[in-house]
């Protein structure tokens, strides 16, 4: 894969998790990344990590819901570097409940986070985005967004209305050099799912034909493909990471 030499690369949600992995293998690439999470208490371990590889990462508090928030962490991006060529919006939550119980805060929540954050997010990285005319958006998205899922129809609303979203966002930049794609991982193993019983984790693999659940990593390097010159022609589209559990057509 091409080296992403003086890239700068922002990831969301990037202080823990995927993100955190993320973030790593673009700076192994050669991308400066910029970490912006609301858990500012880690941002200084993270950083710490990062520029063991990437120097001159950085990194910035800011609650990807608040309009306000995410300004200032943008233009503190841009007052330092002068330049915004990757963005990946990576921040999420899940505030899991049925639909007849679920509470306006679960729905509103999720929905701020999961889906606002990304048009904010998108808004402002297209000006310096398209002044380059050149920028690589990828969008962490959901199987469950593809599928829909008993007790999760805040979070896969929102995972849906990512990837419509994205292919708005790739239709309407697309001939100034920016491509916007979604990355839709399945069951990743991560401390959320580690924390499953035995008979839940049986229960979940039993849906993937690949009989494992994926790492984070496998996240990572489909992400920093997209985020690549190789996938230049590629834009609106969803890169399934899944192990088969679903296949597109």
């Amino acid at each position: 894969m091409t080296i992403m030499s003086g890239r700068v690369a922002m990831v969301t949600g990037s202080t823990s998790g995927i993100g955190r992995v993320i973030a790593l293998e673009l700076a192994r690439l050669g991308a400066v990344p910029v970490v912006v999470s609301i858990e500012g208490a880690k941002i200084p371990e993270t950083l710490e990590e990062l520029r063991a590889v990437a120097p001159a990462a950085e990194g910035f508090e800011a609650d990807v819901s608040s309009q306000a928030s995410v300004e200032a962490a943008m233009d503190q991006t841009l007052a330092k570097f002068g330049r915004l060529d990757i963005l990946v919006n990576n921040a999420g939550i899940t505030r899991d409940n049925l639909v007849m119980r679920m509470k306006d805060a679960e729905w509103d929540q999720v929905l701020a986070i999961n889906l606002t954050s990304v048009f904010y997010m998108t808004r402002l990285a297209l000006k310096p985005m398209l002044k380059a005319r050149y920028g690589r958006i990828v969008n962490i998205a959901s199987v469950v967004g593809l599928t829909g899922n008993p007790g999760q129809a805040n979070y896969s609303a929102s995972k849906a209305g990512v990837m419509g979203l994205t292919k708005s966002t790739a239709r309407e930049v697309a001939s100034r050099g920016i491509t916007a794609n979604c990355v839709a991982p399945g069951f990743i193993a991560t401390a959320m799912t580690h924390r499953l019983n035995p008979k839940a984790q049986e229960a979940i693999l039993s849906q993937i034909p690949m009989g494992e659940m994926g790492s984070p990593q496998d996240v990572a390097n489909a992400v920093a493909f997209l985020a690549s010159e190789e996938a230049r022609y590629i834009t609106g589209e969803t890169l399934n990471v899944n192990g088969g559990m679903y296949m597109g057509f």
